[in-house]
């Protein structure tokens, strides 16, 4: 691989696997009200959050960490304003201490803070004005959920940047099945290890908090005790009980994968689970796990951060390519085993982050283990069928076109019934 190409694979890792803590959508939030409180220099006395329809419908159904149980919008941009400390970015409410939880939840009783959708946006887009006196300040994050776009005091533009693509470091076109396997094989551990090892390490932590304790649904409780013994069923479990504690406001901290935390647990505790049953050395399990990772990125590429489409969908088949990788798989048996998941469990919609979100991981990583499991037998969907077109990477390219304009419709659908129009 040439050098150009493996630092740009490098620094997609490094700019994507971020830690964030609770769902990212009220995190963004709470981060971008953080900044304009600190631009504003006062805790606010009136707020307004404009925001698409993708972040309302994500955090309509969360509970924002800190907060007492609290969901919605309010409730996160109040807490980031009197609480937040914005230099931690998607770990902004990490630090809320009594004090300000009691003076956040006096704001709310007050109703300072109003939240408007706002229409012909791009799907991540927030903005947070401000104001105290005769003061306002305003912040706006596009396109990444840690992405500000512009900041503004008394009218005034401080700073603004464009799009995302003309700021990132890394460029996502060159992203293939081939070179991401070439990459995984071949990317110097001393380059990875720091990224790959927080992934595991955070993941792992939330995924045991939610086995061991109630939250949420206890998706991943209950798949533990139909039978712990399967280790498909383990493994399904592991990423689930992560995204049942994630969804129900636990504190803890995961690493993302394209902007997503339960994307990130889901690309992570199937491989993790895998790799410890197989007795894989740690170097085996960081490349399949930056397999995995890529691979994710590489589907959500073409979709976008939110959308109609479930993103556990191209997590939970990425991960079974990280396990097919444990056990040595090649690029067409990899091929093989995303297009068959694919094919299965693609059109699962996303409603919004909630509980059910854990379920939807169990079914993906399923899905994504059935995919694997047809592929050792050299079985797949055959090209030409439905979606399967021509070869793996234009399978992947169509199936990401139903989620981006496809679903467009669905979404504006999904959102309607869910605000109760």
């Amino acid at each position: 691989m040439e050098k150009l190409q493996y630092d740009n694979y490098v620094k997609i890792l490094k700019e994507d696997l971020l830690p964030a803590m609770g769902c990212t959508e009220p995190i963004a939030i709470a981060y971008a009200a953080a900044k304009a409180r600190e631009i504003l220099g006062h805790i606010p006395e009136k707020m307004i959050l404009r925001c698409s329809g993708n972040i309302i419908k994500n955090v309509k159904g969360v509970v924002v960490p800190n907060s007492g149980g609290q969901k919605g919008v309010a409730a996160a941009a109040v807490l980031g304003a009197v609480a937040g400390k914005a230099n931690l970015e998607l770990q902004v409410i990490s630090e809320v201490i009594p004090e300000q939880l009691r003076i956040a939840n006096q704001l709310l009783r007050q109703k300072i803070c109003k939240c408007v959708l706002e229409e012909n946006e791009e799907n991540l887009f927030i903005r947070a004005e401000v104001r105290y006196g005769n003061d306002t300040a305003a912040v706006e994050i596009r396109s990444k959920h840690n992405h500000i776009a512009k900041i503004e005091k008394n009218g005034i533009v401080l700073f603004e940047q464009s799009g995302l693509l003309t700021t990132s470091n890394s460029n996502k076109s060159s992203l293939s099945i081939k070179n991401i396997l070439e990459f995984a094989n071949n990317v110097k551990l001393s380059d990875i290890e720091d990224i790959i090892h927080r992934q595991i390490e955070y993941n792992s932590a939330i995924s045991q908090e939610g086995l061991t304790h109630e939250w949420g649904a206890q998706v991943g409780r209950t798949l533990m005790a139909y039978n712990s013994n399967d280790i498909r069923i383990r493994a399904k479990a592991a990423a689930a009980a992560g995204s049942d504690a994630r969804m129900n406001g636990c504190a803890l901290p995961v690493v993302i994968n394209s902007g997503s935390g339960n994307q990130g647990i889901t690309c992570t505790m199937p491989v993790l689970v895998y790799a410890t049953e197989m007795g894989s050395n740690e170097e085996c399990l960081y490349r399949a796990l930056v397999l995995a990772n890529l691979l994710s990125i590489h589907q959500k590429r073409f979709i976008g951060n939110l959308s109609a489409y479930c993103g556990a969908v191209s997590a939970g088949a990425s991960a079974a390519c990280g396990i097919a990788y444990l056990n040595g798989a090649g690029e067409d048996m990899i091929g093989k085993t995303l297009i068959n998941a694919l094919g299965n469990v693609a059109g699962i919609v996303c409603d919004g982050a909630k509980d059910s979100c854990a379920a939807k991981i169990a079914s993906a990583i399923d899905a994504g283990i059935m995919g694997y499991e047809l592929a050792k037998r050299g079985l797949s969907f055959p090209f030409g069928e439905g979606l399967m077109e021509t070869d793996y990477e234009k399978t992947i390219q169509n199936i990401s076109r139903v989620g981006k304009n496809g679903m467009k419709s669905t979404d504006i659908e999904i959102l309607n019934i869910m605000i109760g129009n």
